[in-house]
């Protein structure tokens, strides 16, 4: 099965690859573009439901972790 990323899934992941897990504001402060909070959550979103990334609940926020290696 060959897993396929859009240039900004790619971005998001590779975040994620490189801090093991992170919550939206770790991933939303390492990204070289500036992009909206609601806009990198969609992302993740969006990559859980094809699913490559899961998240766990961390206090008011949710930590993300990569499922796939990069």
């Amino acid at each position: 099965m060959e897993i396929s990323f859009t240039e900004r899934e790619l971005d998001v992941m590779a975040v994620l690859w490189e801090l093991d897990s992170a919550t939206v504001a770790e991933v939303q402060e390492r990204l070289t573009d500036e992009l909206a909070y609601t806009t990198v959550l969609t992302i993740l979103r969006t990559l859980e439901e094809k699913g490559h990334v899961r998240h766990e609940e961390e206090g008011r926020a949710y930590r993300y972790y990569p499922l796939v290696d990069r």
